[in-house]
């Protein structure tokens, strides 16, 4: 039988990233961020290593995903607020 051994430290657990992409990005992904990102202790100290490794990956991908959701919206918002100002000012150009 061959002997696994125990790598030497967990992977990153990515719990501040994902507490602060739920505090100031996307509520919803920030959320699931911070549930892998609170697996990847509990599965590390249970020895499921390609667990804990899994859930890491999963919580950066998710805070990610938080922060371009939240990049993706304020862009959009940009946008529109742009092609408002423009729509006023061009209004008033067409003013009797």
């Amino acid at each position: 039988m061959e002997r696994i051994d125990k790598p030497q430290s967990p992977p990153p657990n990515y719990l501040v990233w994902a507490i602060l992409t739920t505090i100031f990005c996307c509520l919803p992904f920030g959320i699931v961020s911070i549930v892998f990102a609170a697996q990847v202790n509990s599965k590390w100290q249970a020895g499921d290593y390609d667990g804990a490794l899994n859930a890491s990956k999963n919580a950066r991908t998710w805070a990610w995903v938080s922060f371009g959701v939240s990049v993706g919206i304020f862009i959009i918002y940009m946008v529109l607020v742009a092609v408002g100002v423009a729509a006023g000012f061009w209004a008033d150009a067409f003013e009797w």
